[in-house]
């Protein structure tokens, strides 16, 4: 089937939920964690498993058509696509294990929602069966609606100390556990993204089974062209530009409708007869447009070289890459000439304008837009080889 045909209905779920997503807004702010009932609905739409393989029960749905998915739901609000977007990392990291594993974490139908981090937060030890761990994890986004949490802890020898691997370095072992088998504390206290319930949890003392853990060396199964590991961090963080782009986008928004009843406290004129907010409108579509279209041309030849079989040249994972980091750092600048043209109109918690602000202003902070790529990028045009992780 046809990415675009196949991706049409969880897109026309998407639209037809964004209504509960921005009535959602307040309580998720309240909450500090997305709305059970909004986060069911999510479920039952199936946005939570895009990425999941089919091989696992999943609808595998490509990058681009995700894009669009996860672009249309952080217009409305940033934090419930910025969960729907660490699902989808989180449905990536699954395919690194066999397709009978997977199957077991995702149930029939496939529900595979976790949470969890990449930080190494805890240490594992070999035990007979599989493995005791135990420490403390941070930015767990969407844990209060998870069923599975992944933890990534140090490896430790017999001895008790870390194992290290030929690079040097310890030893990583990612593992997954259930909800039920952790503590969630409340320490999200923040200024933006309060919705996604990025909360910390600890795990004391549970033996996780063989199975349901995998070195970070080792060689992950091959379920199909969306898991090549050249091109991981690549998918993977496709969604991280749509949720900036979606959130820049929902600013421009938030703007236009400001501007057809609201003033400032030195003039009576509207600010849509201002000639200043009309360039700074002007100005930011064409900012976020010329971001955007870089990401879905960048992505979309990645995507083709996948999808036929081929081998991803280091341009067409340099441009990939640099496409995310650049959309998402547009996004924010983009989210500031808008904010400033509202003056102080953008200010009040009750409009969408200013969370726009506070969420685009943490979605940079992501590991996605580090401004490094853009050397790394720099490095491959030259002929070099970048140093980062992922290459």
């Amino acid at each position: 089937m046809p990415d675009a045909a196949a991706a049409q209905p969880y897109l026309d779920a998407a639209r037809r939920l964004a209504p509960k997503v921005r009535a959602a807004r307040e309580e998720a702010e309240r909450l500090r964690h997305m709305p059970h009932a909004l986060a069911a609905e999510i479920t039952e739409a199936g946005l939570f498993q895009l990425y999941l393989p089919r091989s696992m029960g999943g609808p595998e749905i490509p990058p681009l058509p995700v894009f669009d998915i996860v672009e249309e739901i952080s217009r409305h609000d940033g934090s419930v696509g910025w969960c729907v977007m660490i699902a989808l990392a989180m449905a990536m990291n699954v395919s690194r294990l066999p397709a009978e594993v997977g199957r077991e974490l995702a149930g029939t139908p496939a529900d595979y929602r976790a949470a969890g981090s990449a930080r190494v937060g805890g240490t594992c030890e070999k035990v007979p069966g599989g493995w005791r761990m135990r420490g403390r994890w941070n930015f767990a986004s969407g844990v209060e609606n998870a069923r599975w949490l992944y933890c990534t802890c140090v490896e430790l020898g017999d001895d008790g100390k870390p194992l290290v691997g030929a690079n040097g370095k310890p030893v990583l072992r990612a593992l997954w556990v259930p909800r039920e088998q952790v503590t969630i504390l409340d320490t999200w206290h923040v200024m933006g993204m309060r919705g996604t319930g990025s909360r910390d949890f600890t795990v004391e003392e549970v033996t996780v089974p063989e199975h349901r853990s995998i070195r970070s060396d080792a060689t992950p199964p091959r379920h199909g062209p969306m898991y090549h590991p050249r091109t991981w961090y690549s998918i993977v963080w496709t969604p991280s530009a749509a949720n900036a782009i979606g959130i820049a986008r929902g600013a421009i928004d938030a703007l236009q409708e400001l501007a057809q009843s609201e003033a400032s406290t030195l003039s009576t004129a509207l600010l849509r007869d201002r000639p200043a907010v009309q360039a700074t409108i002007g100005e930011a579509e064409a900012i976020l447009s010329a971001a955007r279209a870089y990401v879905v041309s960048a992505i979309g030849a990645l995507w083709e070289t996948l999808r036929k079989g081929g081998e991803p040249t280091d341009a067409e994972v340099m441009h990939a890459r640099l496409a995310i980091t650049h959309g998402m750092r547009e996004s924010a600048r983009v989210v500031d000439k808008v904010f400033h043209a509202a003056g102080t109109n953008a200010i009040y918690t009750s409009l969408p304008l200013e969370r726009c602000f506070r969420d685009i202003h943490v979605a940079i902070q992501h590991g996605s837009c580090l401004p490094s790529f853009y050397e790394s990028a720099g490095k491959v045009m030259v002929g070099l080889r970048p140093s980062d992780f992922g290459w």
